[in-house]
């Protein structure tokens, strides 16, 4: 099964209006999500580097 993680609606919300409630929610459950831990690892190493600055994300 493939991730949907680049296409998530919440995702979106995030980039839209990261303070809004749906972002805020989404960015706290990429610290635990199964999914978008599989996602994150299977990108390259320079498009990691960049989700991890816009989405101070440091896991993994």
């Amino acid at each position: 099964m493939e991730s949907n993680c680049a296409n998530c609606p919440m995702r979106a919300k995030y980039d839209n209006k990261p303070k809004s409630f749906a972002g805020r929610f989404w960015r706290w459950h990429i610290n635990f999500c199964p999914g978008w831990k599989s996602y994150f690892k299977a990108l390259p190493d320079e498009e990691k580097q960049l989700v991890r600055e816009k989405y101070s994300f440091k896991k993994y």
